[in-house]
């Protein structure tokens, strides 16, 4: 099979480490980590075996460098940008925040991933707060579902934006205006398209997203983000607050004490503890400038056409499509599953010995190239399929 895919000004597999023979179509589960990045998680390693070369500014100046760069990526101000560990802790922000009231229901879809069931757990075993599950109509969840399941008790939204499960893409500017009604957030999770398409959250009318940095945006595991819509600030009550977040931080020595401490403006209220961990966000930073110098449009372009030839060369004999079929309808990747439930996790193991790295989920083959994928690795995905 001959594989023709948009042309890209720049070769980028050899910014990446070699896969020892791996075919690896796996990024909505872990993206590899750029070279150059790496690099910069050794010399912050570094930083910490020789104390005194840690730079002062690194404790503030590396943070706001994410907060910058994240806020591009997803149309938003770097002033409405908490430096996290990732989706589940942002979620535990924003849940921390939010003052509940008896009856307050949070609506989440069914098959959502786990952290955000888990996230309201203690807040429903406390009697704050109840988790209203929303059943999809169709074979997809859909904005229509949601909006449909909103009532005079619904605080929250919880959902991705892109499934993990089938790389569904929820119509959340839809959601949003149904919300917005009722004076309900949206909170949407990015963690499965962010890096990988355009997002532009003012666009999309959310009220606050998160986002874990180690899939599509190639960097660590344990670096993420927050974001908070400027008017949202101030309606969101705060939760934990860590020292750096306070105005006047730079400065910690010569800080008020006790009640004349206030939080600094802007969403780095919401900061993770210990922001600035050296190695993790050195990584990120790098990693981001990665994914910011090749350009979103780019990568989406490239992935578009690696996913189309699996596509239009799926053996429809054993096989189908396990995400909608519309372009406008899924995220960056697509799930495919054998016709015979069955013989799926079959297949899954079949591609495991020939050293083609997908996901198995929800009985299907959960496909993600990315920008260092070839051609050739998608001929390998598709001579196992049509076996």
């Amino acid at each position: 099979m001959t594989i023709q895919t948009a042309p890209l000004a720049t070769d980028y597999r050899g910014a990446f480490a070699e896969f020892e023979g791996v075919a690896y179509l796996n990024a909505s589960l872990q993206g590899p980590m750029p070279l150059a990045a790496a690099g910069e998680a050794v010399a912050a390693l570094e930083w910490k075996k020789h104390p005194y070369r840690v730079p002062y500014s690194a404790y503030f100046d590396l943070p706001d460098r994410i907060r910058e760069k994240v806020a591009h990526l997803v149309g938003g101000r770097p002033d409405e940008i908490a430096v996290t560990t990732g989706t589940s802790s942002g979620l535990a922000a924003v849940a921390a925040g939010i003052d509940w009231k008896p009856g307050d229901e949070v609506l989440v879809g069914r098959g959502e991933f786990p952290a955000h069931f888990s996230t309201w757990l203690r807040y429903q075993q406390a009697g704050k707060l109840r988790v209203r599950i929303v059943e999809p109509k169709g074979r997809f969840i859909s904005a229509d579902d949601y909006i449909e399941a909103i009532g005079p008790q619904t605080r929250v939204i919880s959902a991705s934006l892109v499934r993990f499960d089938n790389g569904a893409r929820l119509d959340a500017a839809r959601v949003a205006r149904a919300c917005e009604k009722v004076g309900a957030a949206l909170v949407l999770d990015l963690a499965q398209c962010a890096g990988a398409m355009k997002i532009d959250l003012r666009e999309l009318g959310a009220s606050m997203a998160v986002c874990s940095g180690y899939k599509w945006l190639l960097g660590p595991y344990g670096a993420g983000f927050l974001w908070v819509a400027s008017e949202w600030t101030e309606r969101l009550p705060l939760g934990a607050v860590y020292f750096m977040a306070l105005e006047g931080a730079r400065e910690f020595h010569a800080m008020p004490s006790g009640s004349n401490l206030r939080p600094a403006a802007g969403a780095r209220r919401w900061d993770s503890a210990e922001p600035a961990s050296f190695t993790n966000l050195a990584a990120f930073d790098s990693a981001l400038d990665f994914v910011l110098r090749i350009g979103v449009d780019a990568v989406e372009r490239y992935n578009d056409a690696l996913l189309a030839e699996i596509l239009d060369g799926l053996p429809r004999t054993n096989c189908s499509l396990a995400s909608p079929a519309a372009r406008e309808r899924r995220g960056p990747y697509i799930c495919v599953s054998a016709r015979d439930s069955q013989e799926t996790l079959a297949l899954y193991e079949k591609l495991r010995a020939a050293q083609v790295s997908v996901s198995l989920r929800e009985n299907a083959l959960r496909v993600s190239p990315h920008i260092y994928n070839t051609p050739e690795d998608i001929s390998r995905f598709m001579k196992i399929l049509s076996e």
